[in-house]
């Protein structure tokens, strides 16, 4: 190679070298604006999902508040809402129910009862956010209330222990406590609440315990065909509905589906006058056995409907 091409080579590279940071330069020039208006993009993005989230989550419609005083305060009930029930999580796997929504012993039953024991895991029924988390030792006991996007509130009531704080995020099926007998309950259950703006509404419009499923994507709710579709759905899905191998004259339930054994598993459902000692010498077991097995002392008051566990 000659001196002179040697010259124009090394000229060449010098001014690549030197062009280099003033290209550099131009593209951070040219790239200001496209950042700037990527910010424009991306609040615009994040203002279309906070707009969708809030057309997805009628409870910022509903309620006006937020507070952890309450556990239920009516407010308007509209004459007609949708509630959407898909990605429900059945609160728990028990299939037994022992109480009915409506009225008992002269006053109103705002849930239903359903047959757990002490230390069963409690979920959430929806995802929503906790908004209380208490103890009131003469009516729900240990309880929790969720408000849900779907515009629902729900109540976990007689818990023994609670696994959530105030205005903790929960997903559907999250843990939020564990069954138990607190607060007014005669033995240990779960007493679960459906309200819509704090009025309660029938569990079973939306929930079928026995099957471990909701009614349907969704419950349009109507003010003037609520008291009579409440009363069907009580006659379909609860205490003595109409379910295969289910009688309400019978005073032993046979649940083979049951969760917590392979094998049958045998209920006694008290009637009025029976006893601990009765219901023991009739199905061939012991007082003793009866308490270890549903968790109650043995001066338990039993009520009638009541579901007792005798194998």
């Amino acid at each position: 190679m000659n001196i002179k091409s040697f010259k124009k080579i090394a000229v060449l590279a010098f001014s690549v070298f030197v062009a280099a940071p003033a290209s550099a330069q131009d593209l951070l020039a040219k790239q200001a604006p496209v950042d700037r208006k990527m910010k424009a993009v991306d609040s615009m993005v994040l203002k279309r999902i906070i707009e969708q989230e809030e057309k997805y989550n009628p409870s910022a419609d509903l309620y006006e508040d937020w507070n952890n005083v309450y556990a239920h305060r009516e407010t308007v009930l509209p004459d007609s809402f949708r509630i959407d029930l898909r990605g429900f999580h059945m609160p728990t796997d028990s299939r037994v129910l022992t109480s009915n929504f409506g009225a008992r012993w002269g006053r109103q039953h705002k849930g239903l009862d359903i047959k757990v024991y002490i230390g069963d895991t409690i979920r959430a029924a929806f995802s929503g956010k906790i908004r209380i988390v208490k103890y009131e030792p003469k009516g729900y006991g240990k309880y929790v209330v969720i408000r849900h996007h779907n515009g629902l509130e729900t109540i976990y009531g007689h818990m023994s222990k609670h696994l959530v704080v105030e205005n903790q995020e929960v997903k559907a099926g999250d843990p939020i406590g564990l069954g138990g007998n607190t607060g007014r309950s005669t033995g240990s259950h779960l007493h679960f609440e459906t309200r819509l703006c704090g009025v309660a509404l029938n569990p079973a419009l939306l929930f079928d315990f026995r099957n471990q499923d909701v009614v349907g994507d969704f419950y349009m709710f109507r003010r003037s065909k609520y008291a009579a579709e409440s009363a069907m759905a009580t006659r379909l899905r609860g205490v003595g509905g109409v379910t295969a191998g289910d009688n309400d004259q019978d005073d032993e339930l046979e649940i083979a589906t049951a969760p917590r054994t392979s094998s049958n598993v045998h209920f006694h459902k008290v009637k009025k006058g029976d006893t601990l000692q009765a219901i023991a010498r009739k199905h061939h077991t012991t007082i003793a056995k009866l308490c270890e097995l549903n968790h109650i002392g043995k001066n338990i008051r039993l009520r009638p409907g009541q579901i007792l566990k005798y194998n």
